[in-house]
């Protein structure tokens, strides 16, 4: 069934209908089509557009197709001779209730119609993954919690720079996935009007209620513009933006994980359950989720150019180059939640190898800045400070030791000014501590952090 054709004297070819249908992937939103019909005839009747009778037989209609579809007594086909979810749903609900099944479609065009389901599958995936965030924060949280102690070398240049803890690294994160979460927010508060009422590109002579119509679907209010409310798509490009981020951010902590597993650091034990193993090598445990999650940013970065491309030369108003938001749209939404699923489970389940981090850190010479803090603070110049631990540095090298283990003879051979306090100041509790600011990993600031971190997260 076509919801056209009038005007054609011959039937479609078949491959341009196989070309041109999008009923393949497009039925991934028949709960919204069907949600939107079912306020779309409540506002006909409201109107006095539709009887009650015809209201009541097509929602009635309508709601056994839903229940059909959801326990699989009903399958759609592509190959069904429909092309797409709407002529599909308005088919067989005329099959199902005869004549008022018919009536459907007044007063709206496939236009707005798409647009809609588009903005209520959008909307109600945007709730998915902005909850699926929001668990990976909480997972996150937990780490930073129990880690305020945990020492580690921070990096910068992938060379070890200065001491932190993990709870103070995982901060990083737990900052980034609250932005993510942010915008996915953002992006549902702006799209929340409704498009449906605007018909093909400018409007329709039926006395419509688009504000109730608006009301029922949840949305704050109708749209203002009946042509940029089907020929845009802004907010999936948004989307997909956000969720390029998000791939970003999951990935650089991928690439991390990954790292912190090779047999050379070992600050991580990941889950076998997240694990596999080599087909030839026995003594291997990859760690292929996180690769795979690494990997699949490439993919939603892919969506998001498409996206772009594909609007970027399209005269007002719609076109059938639009159609192609789906697909891409889809797939991303699918892949990042995927991800972050995994994710979060990967991450919850992971052990971190205490010891083996502050080792490194010790071993990385990350208290070096505070060394030359401590001669700063006995009144040598900080630039001859700098120079001394930097001799210092090159000593416990060539001896194969960190600066720790150095004694306090060493130590003065190099400058008298050191004492035998120099052993607290460079500590990698003491190095720590100091770093009291918001924001710095000190104990007490990071215990401020976190209380902070999970007033937001019940936000």
């Amino acid at each position: 069934m076509k919801l056209w054709g009038g005007r054609f004297t011959k039937e479609t070819n078949q491959l341009v209908h196989n070309f041109n249908e999008s009923l393949s992937f497009d039925q991934k939103f028949y709960r919204q089509d069907i949600r939107g019909s079912i306020a779309h005839v409540k506002m006909l009747a409201k109107q006095g557009i539709l009887t009650e009778q015809d209201r009541d037989d097509i929602i009635r209609g309508l709601e056994s197709i839903l229940e059909d579809l959801d326990n699989g007594k009903l399958a759609i086909s592509s190959d069904s001779g429909y092309e797409d979810i709407h002529s599909f749903v308005e088919g067989t609900l005329t099959e199902r209730i005869g004549e008022a099944g018919k009536r459907l479609h007044t007063g709206r065009s496939r236009n707005d119609q798409v647009a809609l389901d588009m903005k209520l599958y959008t909307r109600d995936e945007i709730d998915a993954i902005e909850a699926l965030v929001k668990e990976l924060l909480e997972e996150l949280l937990a780490v930073m919690e129990k880690n305020t102690d945990t020492f580690m070398p921070g990096f910068t240049h992938l060379q070890k720079a200065q001491p932190i803890t993990l709870a103070h690294h995982m901060g990083a994160y737990f900052e980034m996935f609250s932005r993510d979460r942010s915008r996915l927010k953002d992006i549902r508060r702006r799209m929340n009007y409704c498009p449906l009422g605007s018909g093909a590109l400018a409007g329709t002579t039926y006395p419509l209620d688009r504000e109730y119509t608006a009301e029922l679907l949840g949305f704050d209010g109708p749209t203002l513009n009946s042509m940029d409310s089907v020929a845009d798509r802004d907010y999936l490009i948004e989307l997909l933006s956000a969720l390029s981020t998000i791939s970003m951010h999951l990935s650089r902590f991928c690439e991390e994980i990954i790292i912190w597993n090779t047999n050379e650091y070992r600050f991580v034990e990941i889950d076998d359950s997240y694990s596999t193993g080599s087909s030839i090598m026995p003594q291997k445990k990859n760690p292929d989720i996180a690769e795979l999650i690494r990997g699949k940013s490439g993919r939603v970065y892919g969506a998001l150019v498409s996206m772009l491309t594909t609007m970027k030369g399209i005269p007002l108003a719609y076109n059938k180059d639009m159609q192609e938001d789906k697909e891409l749209t889809f797939d991303a939404i699918d892949t990042v939640k995927g991800c972050l699923a995994l994710f979060t489970g990967m991450i919850s389940s992971m052990s971190f190898r205490k010891e083996v981090m502050e080792a490194s850190a010790k071993n990385g010479f990350t208290n070096a800045t505070d060394a030359a803090d401590y001669l700063v603070n006995k009144g040598v110049p900080f630039r001859d400070a700098h120079g001394i631990v930097g001799q210092l540095v090159l000593y416990c090298i060539e001896k194969g030791i960190a600066l720790d283990d150095m004694s306090l003879e060493e130590f003065q051979a190099i400058s008298p000014v050191f004492e035998e306090d120099i052993y607290d100041a460079i500590s990698m509790k003491t190095c720590v501590k100091k770093r009291m600011t918001i924001g710095a990993p000190g104990q007490d600031a990071m215990k401020k952090v976190i209380e902070a971190c999970r007033e937001r997260l019940e936000r």
